[in-house]
């Protein structure tokens, strides 16, 4: 997937904020879902799914990501017993194998200077930890997750608070995912949305093409910051 810009000339000159997805997006943390959800089954008595198949359920939390796993048949007594099992297994092993994706750092360095957070379906704890693990809590003046509020992603109640948080308007924020569901909340909140192409949902965006596509981090503060300089239109 090659990236592509908005044919405006610089659209998001006027951006001051950037909220970010957290898995597919900052990090590669695939293989140790994958694995915890693969523990899981094994502990309900199912086989195990290809991890492919997997990364295709990560991004709307981890309750989906269980129900999903399991698959129709299963009740909610069932999926309440083992979404317990994979939280409780996953908080050992989050960061066995999860790394940030190249450019990531280099990109969060890049983009220092404005203030950033992160929006992810992932519960805010196991977030925090992560971020705190691999070195990257610093950069975000707000971390919120797929607990802290009544709705998750796609659905625009984070997006809202983090705007009254920075005291933005939704034209001065962007969101950067990986997925469909982040460009369905940043259309939902009226923010700009950027994606990356290595994420774990970066198949689905032909059917939900973001505003911007960018192979890095540091390609998007390259681009954010080449805009600012340039001439508006009209």
């Amino acid at each position: 997937m090659h990236a592509k810009l908005n044919p405006d000339p610089a659209p998001f000159a006027d951006v001051r904020v950037l909220i970010f997805d957290l898995d597919g997006t900052l990090i590669d943390s695939g293989v140790d879902l994958a694995l915890s959800v693969n523990a899981t089954l094994k502990e309900t008595g199912r086989s195990p799914l290809p991890h492919d198949q997997i990364f295709r359920y990560v991004g709307q939390g981890a309750s989906r990501l269980i129900e999903q796993a399991l698959g129709p048949g299963a009740t909610r007594d069932e999926c309440e017993q083992a979404l317990a099992f994979f939280l409780s297994y996953y908080r050992e092993h989050m960061l066995d194998n999860t790394v940030t994706y190249p450019g990531v750092r280099e990109g969060l360095a890049a983009l220092e200077g404005m203030p950033m957070a992160v929006l992810t379906n992932k519960p805010v704890r196991f977030s925090r930890q992560i971020l705190e693990g691999l070195g990257l809590a610093s950069y975000f003046r707000y971390v919120y997750g797929g607990n802290s509020f009544e709705s998750k992603k796609p659905n625009p109640a984070g997006m809202g608070v983090l705007l009254r948080d920075f005291a933005a308007a939704p034209k001065q924020a962007m969101l950067v995912g990986d997925s469909e569901v982040d460009v369905q909340t940043a259309r939902n909140a009226g923010t700009w949305c950027c994606c990356v192409t290595y994420g774990l949902g970066s198949t689905q965006l032909a059917n939900y093409p973001p505003d911007l596509l960018v192979n890095s981090l540091t390609e998007l503060a390259a681009h954010l910051d080449q805009q600012a300089t340039q001439p508006r239109r009209r």
